[in-house]
């Protein structure tokens, strides 16, 4: 007698997408790679999990890195998640780098690190850090100032950093996004790069830090020493602030921003650095991910000094 096999179909879960397109501008979404080649000190690893933060939410927070893997291991994995842009600390005997590159075909800009502060050193040097994990949510917007030079190596910074952030619409965008700022401006004089990412804060103008407070995180105020619930408002060191009423910092809203600044009302834009804090200089514009022709060198053609460093960079490669 023939046997009948009961044959069940195997169940494919599909695969979900994640968005790789902005539904409102139709352009794709730029996502990046954080990583570094060759050994790094301590310091420089911090400073790669804070570029890491800052590039929320489209980068990989927790991307792991081996020793073995090479450039193309991270290339392979990127075009099937969409990445279009890398960002890559190494380290020389005489300085840390970070090159920036577009995926797959480049170009790539090498950035000589002169100085740099982690988002840990920029919180102990103020006296109320803010950094809530809200911030991360939206990408920063982007803000370049001083390459208006001319100068083609400027034009393709300033391209390759308007577009590695996502493009915003400014009739469709909600003010309730732009929570960061990354702010970079060029010194003509000194051709260095001053590196700077802040967190947006609205205060309403002519309210009291008190009551702010108070509707901000639901807390029964300590009315115990006071006579009257007025005094609460009016008491000495807790009226409105100046800094709140500078007219050149404050904007008319036109919508709600959480539960204290309203709509039609008028607020008090405040920067707060959260870091990390860099100071750059472009050494280097290549046509390929880092390799192919050299469209600027800033040492020009003196010098064994510059290849002595290129050689150094790709033998970490």
């Amino acid at each position: 007698m023939a046997r009948f096999h009961n044959k069940k179909k195997a169940f494919v879960k599909p695969v979900v997408k994640k968005q790789s397109v902005d539904h409102v501008t139709g352009d794709k979404i730029p996502k990046s790679f954080v990583f570094s080649r060759g050994k790094l000190p301590s310091s420089l690893r911090h400073l790669e999990m804070d570029l890491r933060k800052l590039m929320l939410p489209y980068t990989a927070l927790k991307l792991k890195e081996k020793k073995r893997n090479n450039l193309k291991d991270f290339l392979n994995v990127a075009g099937p998640m969409g990445v279009t842009h890398f960002l890559i600390l190494s380290k020389t005997e005489t300085a840390p780098y970070l090159r920036v590159a577009r995926t797959p075909q480049g170009p790539t800009l090498t950035f000589k690190i002169h100085e740099y502060s982690l988002a840990v050193d920029v919180a102990q040097s103020q006296l109320r850090p803010r950094c809530p994990p809200e911030l991360f949510k939206s990408s920063p917007l982007i803000v370049l100032s001083g390459f208006g030079t001319g100068d083609q190596h400027l034009k393709l910074t300033t391209i390759m950093f308007q577009n590695i952030f996502p493009s915003i619409d400014i009739n469709t965008v909600k003010l309730s996004s732009c929570q960061r700022i990354v702010l970079l401006n060029y010194n003509k004089e000194t051709k260095l790069i001053d590196f700077r990412h802040y967190s947006i804060r609205l205060q309403p103008v002519g309210v009291s830090r008190r009551i702010r407070k108070f509707v901000q995180n639901h807390q029964t105020p300590d009315l115990r020493n006071l006579q009257d619930v007025s005094d609460f408002i009016t008491k000495a060191g807790y009226g409105s602030e100046s800094e709140a009423d500078d007219e050149a910092a404050t904007v008319n809203l036109s919508s709600d921003i959480g539960r204290v600044n309203k709509a039609s009302t008028k607020s008090a834009v405040k920067l707060q650095e959260i870091g990390p804090r860099m100071t750059l200089q472009l050494i280097k514009v290549e046509e390929g991910l880092c390799t192919g022709g050299v469209i600027f060198n800033e040492y020009g053609n003196e010098g064994g000094l510059i290849k002595q460093k290129d050689q150094a960079m790709e033998e970490e490669d």
